[in-house]
């Protein structure tokens, strides 16, 4: 069974001047890190001509498809019906990113069918990384 799911989006950026055409992201759940999902956008969609990635955690991605939610470097809320917002603060500024909440909702149960949510817990082995800790602190 698969640890990783990866899944292409198309992404809207809002409020690009000029306007840019649909830029295309992927959102990627790794079984290793549990409370987290990524976003990265390709070089060619960015201001500074690099692949760029956001990690955030999944439980607010999900929690967005339904209420405005976050405070912090990356806020999610619903958009009408059919769409959903991320937005991304950075000290060089926002992206505001409207994805198809369809695809939004389709990636978090990929995602729950490899590890369902509240049970993340169960995937950390707490006493490894905790080993590791205690070797790097020598």
């Amino acid at each position: 069974m698969s640890t990783v799911i990866e899944q292409p989006v198309e992404a809207r950026l809002v409020a690009a001047a000029p306007r840019m055409p649909n830029i295309p992201a992927t959102l990627r759940y790794d079984r290793s890190d549990p409370f987290a999902v990524r976003m990265t956008f390709p070089a060619q969609a960015t201001l500074e001509g690099v692949e760029v990635c956001w990690t955030f955690a999944r439980e607010l991605l999900a929690a967005g498809l339904h209420d405005a939610e976050g405070h912090g470097d990356v806020r999610v809320r619903p958009y009408g019906f059919d769409r959903t917002v991320l937005e991304f603060h950075a000290p060089e500024g926002t992206a505001v990113v409207h994805l198809h909440s369809e695809d939004v909702r389709r990636f978090l149960a990929a995602a729950g069918e490899l590890v369902p949510l509240g049970l993340e817990h169960l995937q950390l082995d707490l006493d490894h990384d905790l080993a590791e800790l205690m070797r790097d602190a020598r």
